[in-house]
């Protein structure tokens, strides 16, 4: 299980069809799942909060956010979600791949004015909220495409492309004059260890990693490694690790009724007393318990 199938998995249905590749989730923190990790992938992400509160990290730097903003992820940005203490909050996951909007590799739009988007070349806001003065048109956009892509007419994907245009222009024209992605060449340079590192552990979490591995696949001493991971995430690699893999255990143990053992050794746990005294540690039930009452307070 990769970190997409964790967090779409209690979706039943795409709102689109497969050739068409812009999907829709809605998804819900603590009931769908405790957070979303730390990750990145190819797609853009629109993260749109429908209700409460939570926090949605990009490029590391955290964000509150709450009903009505939305969060904009661009390809290849590292980014999650989590609860902001004791709330609740349900968002719209919208995941489409930049292909959608382009015709080819001459295409003007994408040359011009895509692709530079996608890349951050062309700045924007990553957080829109009702206090931009364009917040209320570009969530309008939004709003016409979910309902487009819930009905399904004829021709629908006509619509949405449309909207999906001018919601990035919108963007464009309101785009930040003062800031040129003003992160350095080392900045850029450590996110890029860090891609490395994250897709390392989603990959094989389940398999015995060291951090000799990682001090080898990012071309760092173990000292330096260890130092370089705890000072951009706060936390120790080994606690990161497992934490990452009792987040996997538990959408495992929740989706499927496989023994906890089994369940245990594909998160990565090869020590079964371990892997319930870390869970409980981290979730506040035994494994068992959890499966059978996952909401409990």
């Amino acid at each position: 299980m990769n970190i997409s199938e964790y967090q779409n998995y209690h979706e039943t249905k795409s709102h689109t069809a497969a050739d068409f590749p812009y999907n829709t989730y809605i998804c819900s923190i603590p009931a769908d799942f405790p957070s979303v990790p730390l990750h990145w992938h190819s797609e853009l992400e629109l993260i749109v909060i429908k209700k409460g509160r939570g926090i949605v990290s990009v490029d590391l730097q955290k964000q509150e956010v709450a009903s009505g903003d939305i969060a904009l992820i661009r390809p290849g940005r590292l980014h999650s979600i989590e609860r902001d203490g004791g709330h609740t909050m349900e968002y719209e996951n919208i995941i489409l791949k930049p292909e959608l909007l382009i015709s080819g590799e001459n295409d003007l739009c994408a040359v011009r004015f895509i692709n530079p988007l996608m890349e951050g070349a062309i700045p924007s806001e990553t957080f829109l909220t009702p206090a931009l003065s364009f917040y209320r048109e570009a969530a309008e956009y939004i709003r016409q495409i979910d309902l487009l892509c819930g009905t399904q007419p004829e021709g629908y994907q006509l619509a949405v492309k449309g909207l999906l245009f001018q919601f990035f222009f919108l963007l464009i024209t309101n785009r930040r004059e003062k800031e040129k992605e003003t992160s350095s060449a080392a900045q850029t340079r450590s996110l890029e260890k860090m891609k490395t590192i994250l897709k390392y552990v989603e990959e094989h979490y389940a398999d015995h990693v060291t951090i000799d591995d990682m001090a080898e696949i990012t071309c760092y001493s173990k000292s330096h490694f260890m130092k370089f991971f705890k000072s951009h995430m706060g936390t120790g690699f080994i606690d990161y690790l497992n934490d990452y893999r009792l987040t996997m255990a538990e959408r495992m143990l929740m989706s499927s009724d496989a023994p906890v053992l089994e369940v245990a050794q594909a998160s990565g746990f090869d020590n079964l007393s371990y892997f319930n005294r870390m869970f409980k540690r981290k979730y506040g039930q035994a494994p068992g318990v959890r499966r059978k009452r996952p909401f409990s307070a």
